[in-house]
C-alpha cells in the first residue's frame, strides 16, 4: 500500500474526508448506505429544481440544469432498485409523486422530463399545449331530441311573466292608435272646413260687382248719351239638370220607342204645353 493510500485510509477512519457516492448502485451491499445515497440524490434534485425555476438563467443554463435533473432521476431509480434487491421498501410503488413548482405532477412516468423554466423553452412549449378537441357535429336525430312544445313557444305563458307584459304593451299600443286616429280626424275636418270656405259658387253674383257694373254703365250713358243694359239669364243648377234629363229621355225614346209611341208622346206634350 502506497503512502497516499495509507493517508486516505487514515482520513476516512478519522472522518475528515467525505465519503463519495459509488458510481454504480450495484457496488453498494449495505441497505443503510443505499438509503443514504438515495436521500442525497433527492436533496440534489430538490436544489436543482429550485434553481431551474429562474427564467433569467438563460436558455443554455436551463437546458443543462434540466439534463442534470433527469440524470439524477435515473440514478435515483437505480438506487431504488438496489434498495429493493437488498430487502428494503419498493419506493417506485409507495414513494411520493414528482411535483413541479406549481404543485402539478410532472408529466410522463418514463423518459425525459421538463421542469420549471424549461417548459417555456422554444420547441418545448408546443409539447405541453393540448390541441383543442374537435367539435363533434350533432346529427339530425340528436338535434330533434331538444325540439318540443317549449321550443315553438307554446309554454311561454306558463311562467306568468309574459302575459302581464303583453297586456301592458297592448294597452299602450291601443292608446297610441286612438290618439293618432283622433288627431288625424281633427286635421281632416279642419282641412275640409277650410276647403268649404274657400270654395265659391259659380252662380253667386256679388253685390259689389253689380254696383260697379251699374255705375260703369251709368257713366258710359252719361258720356255717350245712350245707355245699354244687357241682362243674360243664367239657368240654375236644378234647371240644367232637368234639361239634361229631358234630353236623355228624348234620346232614349228616339232609339227604342216606335213611331206611333213617339207621335203619342208628342201629342201629349203639345196638349200639356211642354
Amino acid at each position: 500500500m502506497t503512502a497516499l493510500a495509507r493517508f486516505r485510509q487514515a482520513q476516512l477512519e478519522e472522518g475528515k474526508v467525505k465519503e463519495r457516492r459509488p458510481f454504480l448502485a450495484s457496488e453498494c451491499s449495505e441497505l443503510p448506505k443505499a438509503e443514504k445515497w438515495r436521500r442525497q440524490i433527492i436533496s440534489e434534485i430538490s436544489k436543482k429544481v429550485a434553481q431551474i425555476q429562474n427564467a433569467g438563467l438563460g436558455e443554455f443554463r436551463i437546458r443543462d440544469l434540466n439534463d442534470e435533473i433527469n440524470k439524477l432521476l435515473r440514478e435515483k431509480g437505480h438506487w431504488e432498485v438496489r434498495i429493493k434487491d437488498l430487502g428494503g421498501p419498493d419506493y417506485a410503488r409507495v414513494g411520493p409523486r414528482m411535483l413541479d413548482h406549481e404543485g402539478k405532477e410532472v408529466p410522463g412516468n418514463r423518459g425525459y422530463k421538463y421542469f420549471g423554466a424549461a417548459r417555456d423553452l422554444p420547441g418545448v412549449r408546443e409539447l405541453f399545449e393540448k390541441e383543442p378537441a374537435p367539435s363533434l357535429r350533432k346529427t339530425r336525430a340528436e338535434l330533434m331530441k331538444d325540439v318540443d312544445a317549449e321550443y315553438y313557444g307554446y309554454r311561454d305563458e306558463d311562467d306568468g311573466v309574459l302575459l302581464p307584459l303583453e297586456t301592458q304593451h297592448e294597452k299602450q299600443a291601443v292608446l297610441e292608435a286612438v290618439h293618432r286616429w283622433r288627431s288625424d280626424r281633427e286635421s281632416r275636418l279642419l282641412v275640409d272646413k277650410q276647403d268649404e270656405e274657400e270654395e265659391e259658387s259659380i252662380y253667386t253674383v256679388h253685390n259689389e260687382e253689380l254696383e260697379d257694373d251699374e255705375n260703369r254703365e251709368e257713366q258710359e250713358g252719361e258720356e255717350g248719351g245712350v245707355s245699354f243694359i244687357a241682362h243674360v239669364p243664367v239657368p240654375s243648377q236644378r234647371e240644367v239638370e232637368e234639361a239634361l234629363v229631358r234630353r236623355k229621355k228624348m234620346e232614349l225614346l228616339q232609339r227604342y220607342a216606335s213611331e206611333t209611341l213617339q207621335a203619342q208622346s208628342q201629342e201629349a206634350r203639345t196638349l200639356l204645353g211642354l
